[in-house]
């Protein structure tokens, strides 16, 4: 997530309330998750776990629970809670507004594009041209349509990301500031739902087609012309390269990557990162030949057991 200008660290500080270690002016340009931060962003960390690579991280600014030795060219914001600060931050920077109208006067919607009756258009929405989009759909804020995309009934663009933290209390949720971006030629079937990212995008190819019942977690970055079948569900902050094919009910874990070409085989479980040019099968996922041969063979015990009884 950008800011809309350029703040000062001392500036972020005062709206957060927290001490800093840097200079006054040091510039503050936006916020990310560590897997997107660039120059001029804010990171957060908050497990010891996990400082060394916040510190070493692109981001320039880490909000952070620990008075640590500060890298050159780097400043920190000092929180008693950064994940509760980084909330903050993003409740300021992007905070919700309600509509009043069905579609957002403040959406664009291109040329000979088709809204039906019954759907939902929020706030600074860009749909583009030659769209279509049917009825009982909802587009959150901030979201970006491109040209030829095609959404059908009940899908719902944009809604929070599932990001919790653990609290004696109960789960403390991370605030969602990010944006699905759907790419020209894209085909949303019925009841699909994409969440936003946290900070960044959520972000579907040129030319992907969606089935029917497809859930797509935060931040994940689907490629160009991947076909993705009925009831499968991605988890967050997947990548899917180009070409990609998932079969019915596959299920991800979060933060793999799926290379370019690969084929996965219906109710498979995608445990880990694959590679692509390849076909895989199974929970634990294996590469499709190999798993078939197993399962032949398992089919093949009860006649071994018998021979051997038979001696």
């Amino acid at each position: 997530m950008k800011f809309p200008t350029s703040f000062t660290l001392k500036q972020i500080a005062e709206i957060i309330s927290s001490e800093y270690v840097g200079d006054d002016n040091f510039p503050v340009l936006g916020m990310n998750e560590i897997h997107v931060v660039e120059p001029g962003d804010i990171v957060f960390v908050d497990h010891p776990k996990y400082y060394d690579k916040a510190l070493a991280s692109k981001a320039t600014i880490i909000l952070i629970n620990k008075n640590v030795d500060c890298p050159e060219g780097k400043a920190l914001l000092i929180s008693e809670d950064p994940f509760r600060d980084f909330n903050k931050l993003t409740a300021f920077f992007q905070p919700f507004v309600p509509s009043k109208q069905p579609i957002s006067i403040s959406a664009i919607i291109g040329e000979n594009t088709v809204i039906q009756p019954n759907s939902f258009i929020g706030n600074n929405v860009i749909v583009g041209d030659n769209c279509t989009i049917h009825s009982n759909v909802t587009i959150y804020d901030n979201c970006v349509i491109g040209d030829h995309v095609t959404i059908h009934a009940g899908s719902v663009l944009g809604a929070d990301a599932f990001y919790y933290k653990k609290r004696p209390e109960g789960y403390d949720k991370l605030r969602s500031g990010g944006r699905v971006v759907i790419k020209d030629h894209v085909d949303i079937g019925a009841l699909c739902t994409i969440d936003r990212g946290v900070t960044g995008d959520t972000t579907i190819g040129f030319g992907s087609k969606l089935d029917n019942q497809v859930h797509v977690g935060h931040d994940t970055v689907i490629g160009k012309k991947c076909l993705i079948a009925s009831q499968t569900g991605i988890a967050g902050c997947v990548i899917i390269e180009d070409e990609v094919t998932l079969w019915g009910q596959v299920g991800t874990n979060s933060g793999i990557t799926i290379g370019k070409n690969a084929v996965i085989m219906g109710q498979t479980g995608v445990t880990k990162s694959v590679a692509g040019g390849k076909s895989y099968f199974g929970t634990p996922i294996e590469e499709s030949r190999e798993k078939l041969k197993q399962l032949a063979y398992i089919k093949k015990i009860p006649e071994i057991i018998k021979k051997m009884n038979d001696k």
